[in-house]
């Protein structure tokens, strides 16, 4: 006790032992660092490693599958669109523009279009041929039976737009059904502090048991902000291929807010407010148009029906009278 009691009284050694502690801490300062592993970064590459692995596990199994999701064109129709090079005088960019809009597709689908655009008028014109020169019995002539065939086979070149028309008609009445519905969700998704992506995502999960066509282009855009350099590139996309009035804005609004950073909340309530006003118009529209359109099937039913009804009793009385 008493060497401890010196060694704490004498100040020289108190020095020299602080002075050395002092060192001590300084080098296992500067050490630690050096000694460390690095942690954060071994795990890392192993999940790499293994997220390589996994990706080439599930290449292969695709490779052995032989799984796509784009379905190649019939071979037969392929065969006679390059043979005729249906592609150049059939094939329009407005036809192109129209197939898209109605959902239809990839290369499978331009082929089909083509062939079908070809083969529908001749057929249409050979069974005319035969029903009216072999099985029909109206009389006509020779010459007004080729004009019948003729105008049977301008009905088959237009069958083809006519199918993709109404496609067209139903797919945008779907969507525009479901727009205002949407346009609240991403509303909500947005002011939650999601990314325009996610909420594209999370509005397309939600909106596919109202109208699949709309949660299928929304997963499109979706797509296509990923990959696309510009961004707004994909929000027009959006409203070329659907063709809705209320998706055609809120491409513009959304592109608007990309390129000048306007607040994009206020803007898609504006857009959702002004879809709903637009939806009860059209409803109203309806409603208005109805009457006139009931004129007709109401002279033609009722009317008759009703004075039926009202005379025949008196028919009755005067012919009992009259007996």
């Amino acid at each position: 006790m008493n060497d401890v009691t010196d060694f704490l009284l004498n100040r020289q050694a108190m020095l020299a032992a602080l002075v050395a502690i002092s060192i001590f801490a300084t080098i296992l300062t500067f050490a630690m660092p050096l000694l460390q592993t690095d942690r954060l970064g071994r795990r890392m590459k192993i999940v790499a490693s293994e997220r390589e692995r996994i990706r080439a596990r599930e290449r292969e199994r695709l490779a052995e599958s032989k799984v796509t999701l784009r379905q190649a064109p019939k071979a037969y129709m392929k065969n006679i669109v390059d043979r005729f090079n249906l592609s150049s005088w059939l094939g329009t960019e407005k036809a192109k523009h129209q197939m898209v809009m109605a959902g239809f597709r990839g290369q499978q689908a331009e082929v089909g279009f083509l062939f079908f655009r070809l083969v529908t008028p001749i057929g249409v014109f050979v069974f005319a041929l035969i029903y009216l020169f072999f099985l029909s019995r109206f009389g006509l002539s020779p010459m007004m039976n080729i004009a019948v065939a003729i105008g049977a086979a301008y009905i088959g070149i237009k069958a083809p737009e006519i199918y993709v028309s109404n496609a067209i008609a139903k797919r945008q009445k779907s969507m525009s059904k479901a727009v205002p519905d949407s346009l609240d969700l991403m509303l909500i998704c947005v002011e939650s502090g999601m990314s325009i992506e996610l909420a594209f995502r999370k509005v397309a999960q939600e909106v596919g048991i109202q109208s699949i066509p709309l949660a299928e282009e929304l997963t499109l855009t979706t797509a296509e902000l990923s990959y696309l350099s510009d961004r707004r590139q994909a929000f027009e996309n959006l409203g070329t291929r659907t063709g809705v009035d209320s998706l055609k804005q809120i491409s513009t609004v959304l592109t608007q807010a990309e390129r000048y950073g306007t607040p994009l909340a206020q803007a898609l309530r504006i857009v959702a407010t002004e879809s709903r006003q637009r939806r009860m118009s059209e409803a109203e529209k309806k409603a208005a148009a109805l009457p006139p359109k009931l004129t007709v099937p109401m002279i033609l039913f009722f009317l008759p029906v009703l004075f039926a009804v009202i005379i025949t009793p008196a028919i009755i009385q005067v012919s009992a009278t009259m007996r």
